[in-house]
């Protein structure tokens, strides 16, 4: 998992200009900054990996369905020829 960099500067210096002076301004960026950083952000790859994970048994019990689905089309099958032939 990857973290999320913060430009506290930038923030700061947006409150700023929204209007909070100097002190407050510092104070919500530190605030946001450490109830930020505890936080970690999943990506694309971390992601691909669980459904792979997840999806495997259901994808194992698939196959053995398509192979009973042909046993059972192909009796069928083998059925209706005998009783023409």
């Amino acid at each position: 998992m990857s973290t999320v960099t913060f430009d506290t500067l930038k923030f700061v210096e947006t409150l700023k200009k929204s209007g909070f002076d100097d002190e407050k301004a510092k104070g919500i960026a530190t605030a946001y900054q450490e109830a930020s950083s505890d936080q970690e952000l999943v990506t694309k790859n971390d992601l691909e990996l669980a459904l792979q994970k997840e999806l495997a048994p259901i994808k194992a019990e698939m196959q053995v369905m398509k192979w009973m689905n042909s046993l059972v089309l192909g009796g069928i099958i083998l059925l209706i020829l005998k009783s023409f032939f």
